[in-house]
């Protein structure tokens, strides 16, 4: 591992992989804390980005929403529940260069990747809804 203060480094990796939820950095924040309270918030914030920036972990920009921070750090593709926010992973496979190529050449620009967020309701809650609608009949 590179960089400094290797120890929190480690338990700040740590919590991230015990987490294995796609948590916000205040999440991890608090994981963090609850075990190592002289870990600073800033300290956490500075290392996920860091994580991130060497690909030791994934960062996942959520449409209007905190970015999460991912364990696994391979591309692949995550959903977000509508309803209470939760972001999974989606295992298929990912759309190639040509995709990239279609992009660039209908806007002019030079593409250096893409992400893809897929929106929906997770099934804790499409289970909750069906039991409040189960309750109101």
């Amino acid at each position: 591992m590179s960089g400094r203060n290797t120890v929190q480094r480690e338990i700040i990796e740590g919590e991230l992989r015990r987490l294995a939820n796609h948590p916000t950095a205040d999440e991890v924040y608090e994981a963090v804390r609850a075990g190592h309270p002289s870990i600073g918030k800033a300290t956490v914030y500075r290392t996920l980005g860091r994580l991130s920036e060497e690909g030791e972990i994934g960062r996942v920009r959520i449409n209007n929403g905190a970015d999460r921070f991912d364990h696994r750090a391979f591309s692949h593709y995550h959903v977000r529940c509508t309803c209470c926010g939760r972001v999974d992973d989606v295992m298929i496979p990912l759309l190639g260069d040509d995709v990239n190529e279609a992009a660039a050449r209908a806007s002019g620009y030079v593409i250096s990747g893409h992400t893809l967020q897929f929106d929906g309701v997770c099934p804790a809650c499409q289970m909750a809804e069906k039991n409040e609608e189960a309750l109101t009949a």
